[in-house]
């Protein structure tokens, strides 16, 4: 089983009921796309900016899981949401998030979202926690 089925397995069931399909998975690049549900959406038909977050939230946070060693978990520790454009209820929005630091202690991902034309629609920088100690190998 490939990295990105193995990632949209494991998905918890909130980022399943966001409909959050990862499309590309590797220790430098994670790729989602999301059509806009009624049901994710405001009074304008558009996508919710707290939807846009926790999209951004979810593949921050998987992008820095693919890099980690075992008995290491994360957390976010501060997240930044620039909104630049709506998306319509009905449409495909996609994203793809890349590192701009992985340290031993924290890891920022930034995380852009365009409609299928390409046209940014938010960018989300956000920074994860590095928890716990990498375990050590028998001896």
């Amino acid at each position: 089983m490939d990295l990105k089925t193995r990632i949209q397995a494991k998905l918890p069931p909130f980022p399943q009921h966001l409909g959050i399909q990862i499309t590309e998975a590797t220790h430098d690049r994670v790729c989602a796309e999301v059509t806009v549900r009624p049901d994710l959406s405001i009074e304008t038909n558009t996508l919710h900016g707290g939807a846009i977050m926790a999209i951004a939230d979810t593949l921050g946070a998987v992008a820095t899981i693919v890099n980690l060693q075992k008995g290491q978990w994360t957390a976010t520790l501060e997240s930044k949401t620039n909104f630049l454009g709506a998306a319509p209820t009905g449409s495909r929005i996609l994203f793809e998030c890349l590192p701009l630091h992985k340290g031993r202690r924290t890891m920022i991902w930034q995380t852009n979202m365009r409609n299928e034309q390409g046209k940014l629609l938010a960018q989300v920088t956000q920074t994860q926690m590095v928890l716990g100690e990498p375990a050590k190998p028998p001896a």
